[in-house]
């Protein structure tokens, strides 16, 4: 069975990283896209970040929302079938639930514009809280 488990929210202060997982199983993340997404209270969810990685596993591309660009990394670990967002210099407007969905059996270049109903597979969620 396909699954996806977000991990490694919690509350921080601003200025601090967090990392967050998204363990994926019953499926390789070889020749797939994650895509970690966000949703704020009373607000609609948003893209955030995405990593398509090739047949082999051996070459990816990742894109991110301009807000978090510089700040926030993806990356995956293989052996793990896990793939990771680096949250660095977090932001008070960074507070959101944080969901990865799959793309699965499928590789693009241009991951950024996959729509939100492309992704079939979501876990759901890890929260995220920013605060002084």
């Amino acid at each position: 069975q396909l699954q996806l488990v977000e991990s490694g929210g919690g509350l921080v202060q601003p200025g601090e990283s967090l990392r967050l997982s998204c363990a994926a199983s019953g499926f390789s993340t070889n020749n797939s896209v994650i895509g970690w997404f966000r949703q704020a209270p009373g607000k609609e969810r948003e893209w955030v970040s995405c990593i398509a990685t090739d047949y082999e596993g051996s070459y990816y591309s990742t894109f991110y929302q301009d807000s978090v660009k510089g700040r926030f990394t993806v990356s995956r670990d293989g052996a793990k079938n896990t793939v990771n967002l680096q949250m660095n210099s977090l932001k008070p407007e960074d507070t959101a639930d944080y969901l990865c969905a799959a793309v699965v059996d499928d590789y693009t270049d241009y991951c950024y514009m996959l729509n939100e109903h492309e992704y079939k597979h979501w876990g759901r969620g890890t929260q995220v809280t920013v605060s002084s």
